[in-house]
């Protein structure tokens, strides 16, 4: 289903990363989060592709989807 994401176990201790680079799934999640453009995140990784930080969101989102979360009772 994923293409881009890669596992391996000796790289960055196995967390999901994008083509066999080392930049995990985490980091480009975390930029898109703190408000950077896909194309300021492809300038500061260069070997990044759109479709890659596309892959990320949508891996990252496949991550927690249907799974118990835990949620504060308001008071």
């Amino acid at each position: 289903m994923f293409e881009r994401i890669t596992i391996n176990i000796n790289q960055m201790g196995g967390v999901p990363c994008l083509r066999n680079l080392r930049i995990p799934v985490s980091t480009i999640v975390t930029l898109v989060a703190e408000g950077m453009t896909n194309q300021e995140i492809m300038k500061a990784y260069p070997d990044l592709e759109l479709e890659d930080i596309k892959e990320a969101l949508v891996f990252a989102s496949e991550a927690v989807r249907e799974r118990e979360l835990p949620i504060l009772a308001a008071i």
